[in-house]
This record gives structure tokens, C-alpha cells and sequence, in this order.
């Protein structure tokens, strides 16, 4: 028996508008053609959009300081259920979300294929890091090359803890150890099945390595004795450690009851030039966590359909 959407993503855990289209359906009111009431409410007041995300952006704390604003504007509630890349991508195949922000392209552009999603938006970045303990037994510290430091941890068998949840952070580093050449295994090799925060936690515990997102890490720097080893692009680290974020409509061609217009007011909202700002002020311990990336003078129109498409690849 299929579980209802609203009870599943219960259980799983706890500006601008999209356009002026999007506006019209979605506001309503007392004036000429309003169809929202006296009160001038938007017509979608009342309603909940479902937010598929990763463990970064929720644990961060970022995500409860900026939807204050939407639920404001529109009246309605956010409800946004923290999994790994690929468990939140799973949840709209199944039809239990109605928009995914994730951090994992190949995903995306998998999702987008199979016709899942729609009008997919570059969000926002920040990197990853190799983070370790300062004894640093395999001698990572200061590595230019990401590749490399994965190799000398194989090497010196050194504790390696992996979330193993198909996140997005868990695609990169799987993504890292084949650059590298090098399959992980054995007792040095730690998989947990969990989210970033956790595994940073039991990294600490154990005195291990692991890769993290810069933005969960500086939220629990203060309660962990780990330290950045090797660093992403944004410290002057190598460009393969880039973390982009991005954000995307579930189809409501597949799934009918998606809350289509809701999830375009939001990405209209998120990717706007005040919220951009509000993502780029965020900052925990006096460090900014994330950089937005939606405004630009030269967009990338790539952005928009999976990496590699053109209407002259498509099949005849």
C-alpha cells in the first residue's frame, strides 16, 4: 500500500516571485480579477511545499534563517526533509516532494534525463576539504593535489570514515578515489550510511579522515578537534573539490500532484538577488558557508538541462 506523501516525509524528519505568470496564479486578492479574497492573500496561503534537500544545507542552519521571508510572502509552510543527494532525488521520483536542492551534477543531469525534473537553476557553492586529525598519520597536511592525499591514505591504511549514502559528498569522494586510481577496502575503510554531521562526529571519535562539505564543517568546528588538511577552490585548493549547489522544479507532467507553482514561486524566490544576498550574508563562527551563484552578468544557459544536451544531441 503506497504511503501518503505528507505522512511518509513526516516521518522521514523533521523578495522575488518565479514570474509574472507564476505571480498571477499565485496571488490572489480583492481587486479586479483577484480570486484569493478580501484579505489580499496569495491564493496559495495555507498550503506546504515540500523541500527535498541534503544534510549540508539543513544542518547549517541556513535554510531556517532564509524561508522565514518566503513563508512570509506567500503565507504558506516550508517543509524541508534533510536526506543525502540521492535519497532526496528518490523521494521525487516518488512523487514526495515537489522541489530538490542537491549537490551532485551527474545526479541531477540523471534526474532531468528521465524527465523527473524541470527548470533546473545553478543555486550556489562552497567546496569540500579533506579534514583529519592534527596528527595527520598519513602526512596529507597542505597537499595541493586532492587525488594524491587520497592515494597516501590508502597507502599508510590510515582511518577513513565514508557516509556511504549515495550524498552527494559520498558521490564526490567515490568520484575522487577513482581519479586517484585507488579502490577503498579494508579495516582502515569506514562506511557509516549517515549524514555529514554524523560522520564528522564519528571521524572525530576515531582520529580518521574524511571529506566534508566546508559549510557543515565550520558548523561543527567548535565541537570537534578536527582540521582542514587539505582545502577546496575556495582557499586556493584544487577546482576538482568545487561543491555546487543545485536547485530544480519536480515535473508535474509525472507526478500530478506536485505543487508545481508553489515549487517555481520558490525557485523564483531562492534564486532572486535579495535571497542571494541573504545566502551570501549566512555565516556561522564568522564564516560564510555558502556563495551564490543564481545572479550573474553572463549566465550559463547550460545550467538549465543536463551537462553535454543540445537540441543537436538529442535523438532524431
Amino acid at each position: 500500500m503506497p504511503i501518503h506523501r505528507r505522512r511518509f516525509l513526516t516521518a522521514l524528519g523533521a523578495g522575488a516571485v518565479a514570474s509574472t505568470a507564476g505571480c498571477a496564479r499565485l496571488v490572489g486578492g480583492g481587486g479586479e480579477g483577484g480570486s484569493g479574497g478580501s484579505d489580499d492573500r496569495p491564493a496559495v496561503a495555507g498550503e506546504t511545499l515540500t523541500l527535498t534537500t541534503t544534510t549540508s544545507t539543513y544542518d547549517t542552519g541556513m535554510l531556517d534563517e532564509i524561508h522565514t521571508d518566503f513563508e512570509e510572502m506567500y503565507g504558506v509552510t516550508v517543509d524541508a526533509v534533510a536526506q543525502g543527494t540521492g535519497a532526496a532525488l528518490e523521494s521525487a521520483r516518488n512523487g514526495d516532494s515537489d522541489v530538490v536542492m542537491v549537490h551532485a551534477r551527474g545526479l541531477e543531469d540523471e534526474f532531468l534525463r528521465n524527465g523527473y525534473g524541470v527548470n533546473r537553476r545553478d543555486l550556489m557553492f562552497n567546496d569540500f576539504v579533506i579534514v583529519g586529525s592534527e596528527s595527520d598519520p598519513a602526512g596529507i597536511q597542505g597537499m595541493s593535489s586532492a587525488t594524491e592525499a587520497l592515494t597516501a591514505i590508502a597507502d599508510a591504511e590510515a582511518s577513513f570514515v565514508s557516509r556511504g549514502d549515495n550524498s552527494g559528498t559520498h558521490t564526490k569522494e567515490l568520484n575522487l578515489w577513482e581519479a586517484a586510481g585507488t579502490e577503498p577496502g579494508g579495516d582502515w575503510y569506514q562506511e557509516t550510511g549517515s549524514g555529514m554531521g554524523e560522520a564528522l562526529n564519528i571521524a572525530n571519535q576515531q582520529g580518521a579522515y574524511t571529506l566534508s562539505d566546508r559549510g557543515t564543517f565550520i558548523s561543527q568546528r567548535s565541537e570537534i578537534d578536527l582540521t582542514i588538511l587539505v582545502q577546496g577552490p575556495i582557499e586556493d585548493g584544487p577546482e576538482i573539490l568545487a561543491n555546487p549547489y543545485g536547485i530544480m522544479a519536480v515535473n508535474p507532467g509525472v507526478h500530478d500532484n506536485a505543487n508545481y507553482d508553489l515549487a517555481m514561486a520558490y525557485i523564483g524566490w531562492i534564486t532572486s538577488p535579495g535571497t542571494q544576498d541573504a545566502i551570501s550574508d549566512y555565516q556561522m563562527n564568522g564564516e560564510q558557508l555558502f556563495f551564490p551563484e543564481a545572479v550573474s552578468e553572463d549566465p550559463d544557459f547550460q545550467q538549465y538541462v543536463p551537462e553535454g544536451w543540445s537540441s543537436d544531441s538529442s535523438d532524431e
